[in-house]
């Protein structure tokens, strides 16, 4: 049951009717909003918010861009959807634009960061059958402790989050798991001849900004080399500007076999991603053996092409990097005693909160959301400190005041 005591009568409206006639698999803020713009999200009431969260990295470029609002409109009035039973003149288009960008071969749209990352399984075990000579069904799929990349089976069966996988078995086979930031693990599991590939997030997202050591990910791709092993890099978060370069690998300088995007791909208007591979993985999926409806629609290219142009032509990885640097100091300097740790890259960041009540973070954020910034926790203790890219130092400052004025409330 909702707790609406003390809430706007039209906040409790809303908040009433998702809890009567919604599914309750998601536990929110209870917080109603009605309009965005840039960084900030307005409620029912019309109180302003810095959002901190952005649609979990969807909304990169800010909230409604008008140039993707546009493209957006444009397209929608002259045509949204073929299915890929037709060619759309977009299609080969986007194709060319993404590829090129991010220099792969080849392009395979979806919809949803999650179906993007099953069809990068998907890839990576036929290639594993076709290319590396694994007997069928024996592919397995390597996948990092403490990952997330959606609520599916397959997604669920990779998980070690009890929340995610208990009561849903039985669980995909052919998946084992190795200690993130652990090279010697990785290596060891590598040694089996039937793997077909590792699957990792650059920085562990919803596990708490879980930041690897330096030279993790270039060993991960020397490992990867070494055995055989197909490299998919899970950038739905932490790709595009968000960790200060246009991918997350690319402060390494390393170049996964498979790239899966999403998120920020439509900044935060639809549901968009992709896998980029090469064709020596990409063409060994024939006609028939996968798809998606809306995957590829004329309305999603169009929105991808300006999203990233976006990107690109405002500078945003250059200034997620400056305003990220900022911010970490900031929160640094403020020495609060509930704060005990403060990590990230870019404009991924978190805290780890250090108190005795397990709801600390929690009631935190409740308090944040009164102050006027939404931020959610992850993982019972941190709290994830994600704005759009397009957030400028006073603001960065602001939002830091707001942060400490609020921790204060909880010290002692």
């Amino acid at each position: 049951m909702v707790q609406t005591q003390n809430i706007p009568a039209k906040t409790a409206h809303f908040l009433e009717l998702e809890n009567q006639f919604g599914a309750h698999n998601y536990h929110p803020i209870p917080v109603v909003l009605d309009r965005g713009e840039d960084i900030f999200l307005w409620d029912v009431e019309g109180k302003k918010y810095y959002d901190f969260l952005s649609g979990y990295s969807a909304v990169n470029q800010g909230h409604c861009h008008p140039r993707i609002i546009a493209r957006l409109i444009e397209q929608a009035q002259r045509l949204t959807l073929t299915s890929r039973a037709f060619h759309s003149n977009l299609l080969g288009e986007y194709a060319e634009y993404i590829t090129t960008l991010f220099d792969y071969d080849k392009v395979l749209p979806m919809n949803t960061g999650v179906e993007a990352g099953e069809t990068a399984v998907k890839l990576a075990r036929r290639w594993g059958y076709v290319k590396k000579g694994i007997a069928d069904p024996e592919a397995r799929i390597v996948f990092a402790r403490g990952n997330f990349w959606g609520r599916t089976l397959s997604a669920i069966s990779s998980s070690t989050d009890p929340v995610s996988y208990k009561l849903f078995g039985p669980y995909m086979p052919g998946f084992d798991l190795v200690d993130y930031n652990s090279l010697p693990a990785l290596e060891m599991a590598l040694q089996n001849p039937n793997v077909a590939a590792f699957m990792v997030e650059p920085i562990q997202g919803e596990a708490g900004v879980v930041v690897p050591d330096e030279g993790y990910l270039r060993g991960v791709r020397a490992l990867c080399t070494q055995y055989n092993v197909l490299m998919i890099a899970d950038e739905i978060q932490t790709g595009l500007c968000r960790t200060g370069k246009m991918l997350a690998v690319d402060h390494e300088e390393v170049r996964p076999d498979i790239l899966v995007l999403g998120k920020a791909l439509s900044g935060g208007v639809l549901p968009v991603s992709a896998v980029l591979a090469d064709d020596d993985i990409m063409m060994n999926i024939k006609p028939g053996e996968h798809g998606s409806t809306y995957g590829g629609n004329p309305l999603a290219c169009a929105v991808a092409m300006e999203a990233l142009q976006v990107l690109q032509d405002e500078k945003m990885g250059d200034n997620a990097e400056n305003m990220g640097a900022m911010f970490r100091k900031a929160m640094q300097d403020l020495q609060s005693p509930l704060i005990s740790t403060v990590r990230g890259k870019g404009l991924l960041n978190a805290i780890v909160i250090n108190h005795s009540n397990p709801e600390a973070a929690w009631d935190i954020c409740l308090q944040l959301k009164e102050n006027g910034l939404l931020a959610k926790p992850t993982h019972g203790d941190k709290i994830r400190f994600a704005p759009p890219l397009t957030i400028q130092p006073a603001d960065i400052m602001q939002c830091v005041d707001i942060i400490d004025s609020t921790l204060k409330k909880f010290e002692g």
